[in-house]
């Protein structure tokens, strides 16, 4: 099965966790697109989603599904959403589409956090995926430098040779060459730098749920 394809499966796997009648978290990327899509098919049967990204936001009302603001929900049953990488205890580094913030928003307003993924995405270690960070611009340059302290070489995402602006009006930057081996205590250390908006580690909304896509079909994996 082509990667295209396994997201396909994932994707409509998700539909297991939907509860009838509820209001779903929905996330953002190539394979959330996948459940979106499927999503479609109980639209009726729902009643409608929070949405992490203005795409996502997009695609869910192109299909005809209500999109509800993160304020007008108490708390959400479930959040699905893919991931950059996630290890065996089912924290993850995302970001890989710049909707790491409000991500994290709509997780923590979430009681099940289901996450959809190709098996590529599982490792041992996070941090080969390089970690995105979303940044106050002006603080750019001195969280690259406390980066550089950890090891790690940080680069301002570009888009069209412009950096890249999130939907909050912010940059990312974009870390090489860190292992995180304890991600609570990591996502913690960075949360308290000045200036950082929201780290890629998903370690206090890590998953509960992991939907792996392979080509013998779904692995579902509980943390």
């Amino acid at each position: 099965m082509t990667q295209d394809e396994l997201k396909t499966l994932v994707g409509q796997a998700a539909l297991h966790y939907v509860e009838p009648g509820s209001i779903v978290g929905v996330g953002t990327g190539s394979t959330v697109n996948k459940f979106i899509d499927a999503l479609a098919s109980m639209k009726d049967r729902i009643a409608g989603a929070v949405s992490s990204s203005v795409a996502s936001t997009e695609r869910l009302q192109a299909l005809g599904i209500k999109v509800f603001d993160a304020a007008e929900v108490d708390e959400l049953a479930v959040y699905i959403d893919g991931a950059d990488e996630i290890d065996h205890a089912g924290y993850m580094i995302k970001g890989g589409g710049a909707a790491l913030t409000r991500e994290k928003i709509v997780a923590a307003q979430s009681r099940k956090f289901v996450c959809i993924a190709d098996e590529s995405k599982l490792v041992q270690t996070l941090g080969n995926f390089p970690l995105p960070v979303e940044v106050i611009p002006m603080a750019a340059q001195r969280i690259t430098r406390q980066f550089a302290a950890l090891g790690g070489v940080a680069a301002l995402r570009l888009k069209e040779g412009v950096p890249l602006v999130t939907d909050n009006g912010q940059h990312i930057l974009d870390v090489t060459g860190l292992k995180i081996t304890d991600p609570l205590g990591f996502e913690t250390q960075v949360n308290q730098w000045p200036g950082v908006v929201t780290v890629g580690v998903f370690a206090f909304q890590k998953a509960n749920v992991c939907l792996l896509g392979a080509p013998g079909g779904v692995k579902t994996m509980v943390f």
